[in-house]
């Protein structure tokens, strides 16, 4: 199992912190960018194994947070 970047775990974080579940962020960033995106394609971008600055950029400012690389 990949480990989390310190990316991952800030979103992880900060949707607790709010009290949402990752599906509720899932259908924020589709509504935001109408781009695809699923547990499984975040789990890569958590990972480091995708890079996807648009759906990066649209969870940076859904969940009020600093991008990181």
């Amino acid at each position: 199992m990949a480990q989390l970047t310190a990316y991952g775990k800030e979103v992880k974080k900060r949707l607790i912190d709010i009290g949402q579940p990752q599906e509720w962020l899932i259908g924020q960033v589709k509504e935001k960018t109408g781009l695809f995106c699923d547990a499984g394609y975040l789990y890569k971008i958590f990972t480091g194994e995708r890079n996807a600055p648009t759906i990066v950029a649209a969870i940076s400012e859904i969940l009020d947070i600093k991008e990181r690389n």
